[in-house]
């Protein structure tokens, strides 16, 4: 079997956490064959990419559509060939696509045929194992029981006389399957391909699910994991090896596309093949590629252990390669952003010029007869600091001419101004090509506290999912971060400590409509992320007036929120892909008993 000069086994592994591009089957299958040969350049005995590499992930309903799922097919087995084409065919590659069940599956209700989550192990020009999801995720964002059936094997392939055991993300995160199968086959290696949506503090727990799967599955746990963006999701990455006692042997950075090489020394496979049935009346699936052990060699991989974000400096990054990625693979070229001198669109328009070049930000300020002296020099006093391109467009003529045709007074005439803004946005975006950016925060759209066709307009709401206390932490956040490397700071120090007005009347500060946002955010959080209802959140200190004022404002403005752009999610209950609640609807919390 495979000996190291110690006596013990080795496998030298490539994890390859790196992004994709949802419908971009070409191009994700060039960067399987990119990052396989540089995993070869560095002596990788096996190498995986994450979950549903060649089709990207989500595909939402394009996974119901025929002809895509046989297109990811098709090049699953033209990339195998390729692959052997270019002298890699003895290099076993572990790559996620989307497939098809070879049976029907009564106990789900589906033919033959139907969908499925798959991986591969590619190999001497073919596709040597195929193997489908076994636990679905169907919380949250996934939605994977309305796309696919889930898979009934237990895959383990031999690689230089090592068991290696395969997995597909969510088989780590529900109990049983294929961790406790695993050990039950006598594998080696348990190998987890992942594409784990980010969330805020999801780092802590997905280290910890790593360790204790390691030591059920009571082998060593290589889970790789995707970056990058996809819409509303952000992955992070964060690609974990651990040891069967749960030890740390490796972690990526977060955010970064890297192939993580590690050495590993790793128990011979059993004499024989293990076969049969196994944990949750899994079969195992076995594919011996090659029974001769590697010569022994002295490790040069070791594995670093990555220190990670902080907790503001990683929704800030996860912020930044949430808007980078949807102007990116849109094929977006620059962005423009309504510059009001506040807190919310000053730091819109700073993670826009860190996530694109301040050569790729344009702001406009649109100034009103209520506009204030110091709005207007803040926003030009950011474009100073950042170096993004600034306009002034005054909506004063335009407000006149309306008020003359419409005569409009109080909340209609404070929106019209809104509105205005967003037609002028609106109308650059068309003329010059920049997608607009919304800098609609969380506090705002739970409560309604935006104008339809005004401050919501845009393609994008980068801190569509940020709180407004977050937003005034990650601003500070920012300046100092910029203050330690010696730069200036993005954010003028006004647009932070003034208070926070729309500028639709004169003197308007929002806490004359709005509680403080310290209170309101944390009954939101405990309304909206938590859900929990009127009664549990008095009972956790917070009166009951304020309560129920709160919960009807965020009830009432479901309406608005359906018709906002879609914004990076970086908590466990954002609006839109997490929180559906019908339009019409007449439940109100705490008017009714049981």
């Amino acid at each position: 079997m495979t000996i190291t000069l110690d006596g013990v086994p080795q496998l030298r592994i490539a994890l390859n956490q790196i992004d994709s591009t949802v419908g971009d089957i070409d191009g994700n299958a060039e960067a399987v064959l990119r990052w396989s040969r540089h995993a070869a350049e560095q002596g990788a005995h096996l190498v995986a990419f994450p979950e549903m590499m060649l089709t990207g992930y989500p595909v939402e309903d394009l996974a119901l559509r025929s002809s895509f799922v046989e297109a990811s097919r098709a090049a699953l087995v033209a990339l195998a060939r390729r692959l052997d084409e270019e002298g890699l065919g003895e290099l076993p590659v572990v790559v996620g696509y989307l497939g098809r069940s070879q049976d029907a599956q009564p106990k789900y209700g589906q033919p033959a045929g139907a969908p499925q989550n798959c991986a591969a192990v590619l190999h001497g020009g073919r596709v040597a194992l195929r193997f489908a999801k076994h636990h679905l995720p169907n919380y949250g964002v996934f939605d994977e029981f309305r796309y696919f059936v889930p898979g009934d094997t237990m895959p383990v392939v031999r690689v230089r006389g090592v068991d290696v055991a395969l997995a597909i993300c969510e088989d780590l995160w529900q109990d049983g399957g294929r961790v406790p199968a695993a050990r039950s086959a006598g594998a080696g290696l348990l190998l987890s391909i992942n594409a784990s949506p980010y969330e805020r503090d999801k780092d802590d727990t997905r280290l910890e699910l790593c360790r204790k799967r390691a030591q059920e599955a009571g082998c060593t746990l290589a889970y790789v994991a995707m970056v990058g963006g996809q819409d509303e999701l952000v992955f992070d990455g964060d690609t974990i090896v651990v040891s069967e006692r749960g030890e740390v042997i490796a972690r990526a950075p977060q955010f970064t596309e890297q192939c993580v090489v590690l050495d590993l020394d790793l128990p011979a496979a059993q004499a024989g093949v293990p076969s049969g049935r196994v944990d949750d009346g899994l079969d195992i699936r076995h594919v011996t590629l090659s029974e001769e052990p590697v010569e022994p060699f002295e490790p040069r991989f070791t594995g670093t252990e990555t220190e990670h974000l902080g907790d503001d400096a990683e929704v800030y990054a996860a912020l930044m390669t949430g808007l980078r990625a949807y102007v990116a693979k849109n094929g977006f070229r620059s962005v423009l952003i309504g510059l009001s001198g506040g807190i919310d669109s000053a730091l819109v328009a700073a993670i826009a010029c860190d996530a694109l070049g301040a050569e790729h930000v344009f702001g406009v300020s649109m100034p009103s007869a209520y506009s204030s002296d110091h709005s207007r020099g803040d926003a030009a006093e950011l474009a100073r600091r950042t170096g993004l391109h600034l306009r002034t467009v005054s909506i004063a003529p335009m407000f006149d001419a309306y008020m003359g045709a419409l005569g409009l007074s109080g909340l209609a005439e404070e929106n019209l101004q809104s509105r205005l803004r967003g037609v002028t946005l609106m109308g650059i975006s068309n003329q010059e090509g920049h997608i607009v950016l919304a800098p609609g925060n969380k506090s705002e759209l739970a409560v309604g506290y935006s104008t339809l066709y005004g401050d919501s307009v845009g393609a994008y709401g980068p801190i569509k999912d940020v709180y407004k206390t977050t937003v005034f932490r990650l601003a500070r956040w920012r300046n100092a971060e910029a203050e330690a490397r010696g730069e200036t700071p993005p954010i003028p120090e006004n647009s932070i400590s003034k208070p926070p007005s729309a500028e639709l009347r004169p003197g308007q500060v929002d806490s004359d409509s709005l509680p403080d946002y310290d209170v309101l955010d944390r009954v939101l959080e405990l309304y909206v992320d938590r859900d929990q209802g009127r009664e549990q959140i008095i009972a956790a200190g917070h009166p009951a007036e304020l309560v129920t004022r709160i919960l009807k404002l965020t009830d009432a403005a479901e309406y608005k929120r359906r018709q906002y752009p879609p914004g990076t999610k970086i908590s466990a209950k954002g609006f839109g892909k997490d929180r559906r609640l019908p339009i019409t609807n007449r439940w109100r919390e705490g008017e009714h008993t049981a």
